[in-house]
């Protein structure tokens, strides 16, 4: 074979195994980056739940707090 050929093979490898090995990378974080995201949508999600028992719970406290202050008035 001539020696251009056995260049132009050889870059031609190269170049599909930098591509290839970029196109992992690339897949690896962006699969790690999605990963992240779902933890912090699931820590949102969370509070979200947590929220409206949170308003709830102030609710009854506050009515608590107006009883006991009708008492202290009446004394």
């Amino acid at each position: 074979m001539d020696a251009e050929v056995i260049v132009a093979l050889s870059a031609l490898v190269g170049t599909i195994i930098g591509s290839g090995g970029g196109i992992v990378i690339s897949a690896k974080l962006t699969n790690y980056r999605i990963a992240q995201l779902e933890k912090k949508v699931d820590k949102h999600n969370n509070f979200a739940e947590r929220v409206p028992l949170l308003e709830a719970e102030c609710k009854r406290q506050n009515k608590r707090l107006e009883k006991l202050e009708e008492k202290i008035e009446i004394i």
